[in-house]
């Protein structure tokens, strides 16, 4: 499995919005082969982190440079204050 993970910093009082975006736009995303899951956290210490889980690195790459992560890449960071922070991984052992 391949995961990504995102910290990001959301413009004052665009929480709300973001995560309608993020809801519409899982129903977009979770069509793609490979597709696992893809969450948004939320933190006691108020910071944000977005969770997205991929069969492969190939399936997350392919979402991710697809026409239509395209056109919802610049509406999801219109809400940030700054560029998201991201890290990959890979599964190790469950």
């Amino acid at each position: 499995m391949f995961i990504m993970m995102a910290d990001i910093q959301l413009k004052e009082g665009a929480e709300d919005d973001f995560k309608k975006w993020f809801s519409e736009s899982n129903g977009v995303l979770r069509n793609f082969p490979g597709f696992i899951s893809r969450r948004f956290l939320k933190s006691g210490d108020g910071s944000y982190r977005i969770i997205v889980e991929h069969e492969s690195k190939e399936t997350f790459i392919s979402m991710h440079n697809s026409p239509e992560h395209e056109k919802l890449h610049p509406t999801g960071h219109s809400f940030m204050s700054a560029p998201p922070a991201r890290k990959t991984y890979t599964v190790s052992a469950e």
